[in-house]
């Protein structure tokens, strides 16, 4: 361990700290991380940890619904700025326009969004369980927001289901095009293509696999290809080459980066332990409304 990850161990103890590191993040906060997954395996984590502060190494949404769901602790974001564009992209309007224009719907919320959108939902979803709990719900009609691929996917899946789409998007999966992907095949034509369904619908029909980090994680160790194109946020590397050593990993481009996941440094992890900020902080009845739709998404995931 070098010093600066000597020092957050320190801190840890100290604080009665755990940190908590999405895929996407720097290799080196990854390594120093308690417990490291997708949108979904942290917001199930978060639920069970005994520590008293939660150090919240992702973007800024995952640092509400951790809060939301454990309104007791502190949750820390090393860098306040760290914020998912497409987390703003869905309208509070817009969502009662459609409440009113469809009587049974069913407003599912990608967890990749504000809190504020939470509060407006009926049941949040991640990459990982959208399927399963769109699935499971009793109505026809579903508005998905705030993600207009990851809704078009679902659609696709489930053709028995009314899906209205919103206009939202990630910025990093949405640039990427169904050209990059021949060019990378053209390449490397022994490798499976493995896609994140936040791409384009073009982009996820060429896929071996379609899913979430995890998923995308889980194929690659499980699956006897011995080369893989990763079509997601690149940070995912770290894990699927600590898992699988033997094999190999091809980007598309190098565009695959997130900016915001990589505000998160172990300079501001350190920062935020020492001085207790930048806390996540909420009004009790707004982490009240916004509770709902999270706890009633884990308990349809599992």
């Amino acid at each position: 361990m070098n010093e600066k990850q000597l020092r957050i161990q320190e801190l840890k103890k100290e604080k009665d700290a755990v940190i908590l590191a999405h895929y996407y993040v720097n290799d080196e906060v990854q390594e120093i991380a308690d417990y490291v997954g997708d949108s979904y395996y942290l917001s199930e984590i978060a639920t069970k940890i005994k520590e008293k502060v939660l150090v919240l190494c992702g973007v800024r949404f995952m640092g509400e619904s951790a809060k939301i769901l454990n309104p007791d602790k502190k949750v820390l974001m090393p860098d306040m700025q760290a914020d998912c564009p497409m987390a703003h992209m869905a309208d509070a309007r817009k969502i009662e326009e459609i409440r009113r224009k469809y009587e049974d719907v069913a407003v599912v919320c990608y967890v990749n969004s504000t809190a504020e959108l939470k509060v407006h939902s009926d049941v949040c979803v991640t990459s990982s369980n959208a399927l399963k709990i769109v699935r499971a719900l009793p109505n026809k009609n579903i508005f998905f927001i705030p993600d207009q691929h990851l809704g078009t996917y679902v659609a696709s899946q489930v053709p028995e289901k009314n899906i209205i789409l919103n206009d939202g998007y990630c910025p990093v999966h949405a640039r990427i095009t169904e050209e990059e992907i021949k060019e990378a095949k053209a390449a490397h034509p022994k490798a499976k293509i493995l896609v994140h369904p936040e791409c384009q619908a073009l982009v996820t029909a060429m896929a071996d696999y379609a899913g979430s980090t995890s998923g995308i994680i889980e194929y690659a160790s499980k699956d006897d290809a011995s080369e893989f194109i990763i079509v997601t946020e690149k940070g995912v590397l770290y894990e699927l080459q600590h898992r699988n050593p033997e094999k190999k990993f091809y980007l598309v481009n190098e565009t695959q980066c997130c900016p915001d996941m990589k505000k998160i440094t172990l300079d501001n992890m350190i920062q935020a332990m020492e001085n207790g900020a930048p806390l996540i902080e909420l009004e009790e009845t707004f982490i009240n409304q916004a509770h709902a739709p999270l706890k009633k998404m884990l308990e349809l995931a599992k």
